[in-house]
């Protein structure tokens, strides 16, 4: 299968030139691996996958660093938190940077080890499975935010995307850009491996099956506020239960919340975050799809459609380097609620997202909801719409195209 060039190969890069250690986390089988023996030619790779490197270096250190000369990339560094000292004591040696990349899938017990061994010395890179603009070889590499700058820059690189509900289906997974992989079956080893891997080494889960019925519920309100109240009485485990396996997705980069804005001026917002899978192909797996003509017709279709394209527009925002804490939603009393709002310099940007490829003025009803903001800037629909149009001297509509 041909590499696909990564978009956060330039983040990559100026990290390894600004800090002495580079670590490359997020969840399983998005390409970590593959992104770093692509582009990191010139570093000896180390996993610890390998029983006799594991062994080595959680027993001595110092002989595995004797071994394995820089620059150097340790694959599934978790594995070892032994080394997170050393490293340290390696590092503070030699002003040299970028000569240590390590890789690791569960955050959850990385970033104490970070924290507590390498703050200030280590630069980290979230990636996630593959965006629409790497599947389309588009070079623009721009965090999403629909001012007049960025539309501008993007219409010098569109590129038209068909079946996106495709896309949607069979998910952002590398390997599934292979068309002769079984979809079915990578999804329930994927589950499966995860929930072995991962889960049972980050937490003592008794029944595997309730695991995953958690699992089947959460993806089944993806896009919706999170309610661990519901969950825990839908599934018939504890709150608490509920709390600290949502921790663990969320660590492990399965799952992902958008925060509510929240501002003086406006008074009555929610403060629930809403809940997003980073893949809709693991949606669709776990809610029991077994095609896109299913996923597209359903009654999740909306909530999923949404899933999508706010996952697409992290991932502008992982491969570039960005800050994710600029995306919000909003949503007051009144039930009013805005999908997307995209704090930039000062300036919010509010963003309605619709499946339709017809488009009116009525889908940005609730933007004067935020109308008491002076900083409020134009309001985009973004849809399956053939092409970029004002609906207003305030709103315009953007094909997906444009994220």
């Amino acid at each position: 299968m041909p590499y696909i060039q990564r978009h956060a190969k330039q983040t990559l890069m100026k990290m390894l030139s600004q800090f002495k250690v580079v670590l490359v986390t997020g969840p399983r089988q998005v390409g970590k691996s593959t992104l770093l023996q692509n582009e990191l030619k010139n570093f000896e790779y180390v996993t610890l996958d390998d029983m006799a490197e594991l062994e080595q270096a959680r027993s001595d250190p110092a002989l595995f660093f004797k071994n394995h000369s820089l620059p150097v990339v340790i694959d599934e560094v978790q594995y070892a938190p032994e080394l997170f000292r050393y490293i340290k004591f390696l590092v503070d040696k030699s002003d040299a940077k970028g000569q240590i990349c390590l890789t690791g899938s569960q955050t959850y017990s990385l970033m104490q080890n970070v924290s507590e061994s390498l703050a200030g010395r280590i630069g980290i890179l979230e990636l996630q499975g593959l965006s629409l603009r790497e599947k389309q070889r588009v070079n623009f590499f721009e965090p999403f935010v629909p001012n007049s700058d960025y539309i501008q820059n993007r219409l010098e690189n569109l590129v038209q995307y068909n079946g996106i509900w495709n896309d949607i289906f069979y998910g952002s997974m590398p390997e599934m850009t292979n068309k002769e992989i079984d979809w079915n079956f990578f999804y329930r080893s994927y589950v499966k491996s995860y929930i072995e891997r991962d889960v049972r080494n980050l937490m003592n889960i008794k029944d595997e099956s309730l695991f995953y019925k958690f699992m089947v519920a959460l993806a089944a309100r993806t896009g919706c506020l999170f309610n661990a109240a519901d969950i825990a009485n839908s599934t018939g485990v504890s709150l608490k239960t509920i709390q600290n396996w949502i921790s663990v997705l969320e660590a492990s980069g399965i799952i992902f919340f958008l925060r509510p804005y929240e501002n003086n001026i406006l008074k009555r917002t929610v403060k629930t975050p809403k809940i997003y899978f980073n893949d809709t192909g693991l949606v669709c797996y776990l809610v029991g799809w077994d095609n896109p003509k299913v996923a597209q017709n359903g009654a999740m279709a909306g909530e999923l459609f949404e899933t999508f394209v706010i996952s697409e527009i992290a991932k502008t925002y992982f491969n570039s380097g960005a800050d994710l804490r600029s995306l919000f939603f909003y949503r007051d009393s009144n039930q009013k609620e805005i999908d997307l709002l995209i704090s930039k310099n000062g300036s919010l940007f509010p963003v309605e997202i619709k499946k339709s490829a017809q488009v009116s003025i009525s889908m940005a009803k609730n933007f004067p909801a935020v109308k008491l903001l002076n900083e409020i800037q134009t309001g985009t629909i973004l849809c399956q719409c053939d092409k970029k149009m004002f609906l207003s001297e305030t709103v315009q509509a953007l094909p997906l195209e444009f994220v």
